[in-house]
């Protein structure tokens, strides 16, 4: 459940959010989350480019742009229209934070060009996402997710071994570049409450992937062979991996020899801990091919539920996979309460998936709901200057067309 009340460590700080698509707008979620005033700017046609990611739909927007915009005001304006730009200096007078992820070079990121305006506003911080970085052969290209995850590594680890490449299911180069520039952004906010000056905060796709590799790439300098793909398992721990049981897989965590002692006697096969092939960690990591039929051939006897429950009487990390629906009806998942609801002002109540952070046992309100396209106008920029402006095509509002309410599958 949602709390009425929780930690604010970001009250007070003021964020203008001119993101779009998934690493920004999560980022800027991120810190609505923890108490930042958000304001989202958005193209008065259309919006977000994820409100329209869809299926599925609830009332206009798609459920993409509902998961990752909670907690934030929408303004629609022109940015490359003067008066949008005029009403966007205005608004950076009492900003701390801004959050984009223009196209190096192009129109739009020279407007607002972070040294013009650092001279200008000294106090801002900047977060600027890219796909590839601010220098580098590949600094002009573009960019999504799985581009990142390609380009970056993580296809060419993710996989069944000789099999075709994937991608991960979560977009972990978009999310990976929200979390490291929260950090960015975080780290620049403690900064400037000692020296009073904003920071130039960049990160991008390409090097949150590198981040990422960790032991894949330290590994890799250490031996200098290039690593693949080992489908579930794990290139430096066996057993580390899912296995098949005779009714569904699950994964056991095998993270030291005393573990290895207790799941061989829970299998009935004790004298698999003397036997030289897999003795210690590393004679199983060099052996992971014989101790996955070894182990496969016991596995495959019994269901799922009976060596989840036998390895866990011994104390051995393992887990069905468990699908969505489950996780989600699960209670120990309610009773971390990371499942809240907002009330959005057409569709009703709203579940969110919580900031899974708590600070002394409190986690953070869900505060509203992801905006309507526009909703914010008149409260943000003021009901005489937004009338005009709405007349001269530079703002909008889709608000008539929510209250519609209409829900597409």
């Amino acid at each position: 459940m949602n709390s009425p009340t929780g930690p604010t460590p970001l009250a007070g700080v003021r964020v203008l959010d001119l993101s779009k698509i998934l690493a920004g707008p999560y980022a800027t979620m991120s810190l609505a989350d923890l108490g930042a005033d958000v304001t989202k700017i958005e193209h008065p046609e259309g919006g977000d480019p994820t409100r329209s990611w869809g299926p599925p739909f609830v009332g206009v927007d798609a459920a993409y742009y509902l998961a990752i915009n909670r907690g934030k005001k929408s303004v629609t304006i022109d940015l490359k229209s003067t008066e949008g730009q005029e009403i966007i200096h205005r608004m950076l007078e009492e900003t701390d934070v801004v959050v984009e992820n223009f196209k190096p070079g192009s129109g739009l990121q020279k407007i607002f060009d972070y040294q013009a305006l650092s001279e200008r506003y000294p106090h801002l911080i900047t977060l600027h996402i890219s796909a590839f970085g601010e220098e580098g052969p590949l600094r002009d290209e573009p960019g999504y997710d799985m581009i990142a995850q390609a380009a970056g590594g993580l296809m060419s680890l993710t996989g069944e071994p000789g099999g075709a490449p994937m991608k991960s299911g979560f977009a972990l180069g978009d999310l990976g570049a929200a979390l490291f520039g929260l950090v960015g952004v975080l780290a620049a906010l403690v900064e400037r409450g000692r020296t009073g000056r904003g920071q130039y905060v960049t990160t991008s796709l390409y090097e949150c992937q590198l981040a990422m590799h960790v032991n894949w790439a330290t590994s890799y300098f250490a031996t200098g062979e290039r690593p693949t793909a080992l489908g579930s398992g794990h290139p430096n721990l066996a057993p580390y991996q899912a296995f098949p049981a005779s009714d569904g897989y699950f994964v056991i965590a095998v993270g030291n020899d005393g573990m290895w002692a207790s799941l061989c006697e829970a299998i009935g096969r004790s004298e698999l801990v003397t036997d030289p092939r897999f003795v210690h960690n590393r004679d199983r990591v060099e052996n992971r091919e014989s101790l996955e039929r070894e182990l496969t051939s016991a596995f495959t006897s019994e269901t799922v539920e009976h060596w989840c429950a036998l390895l866990a009487e011994r104390a051995v990390p393992v887990s069905p996979i468990r699908h969505l629906d489950e996780i989600y009806s699960d209670p120990h998942t309610a009773a971390l309460g990371m499942v809240g609801t907002v009330d959005h002002p057409t569709l009703g109540p709203l579940k969110q998936v919580a900031f899974p952070v708590n600070f002394s046992g409190q986690r953070p309100r869900l505060t509203s709901a992801p905006p309507v396209l526009g909703a914010d106008n008149d409260e943000v920029l003021g009901t005489a200057q937004a009338s005009p402006l709405n007349a001269g095509g530079v703002l909008s509002s889709r608000q008539a067309m929510a209250s519609a309410s209409v829900v597409r599958s």
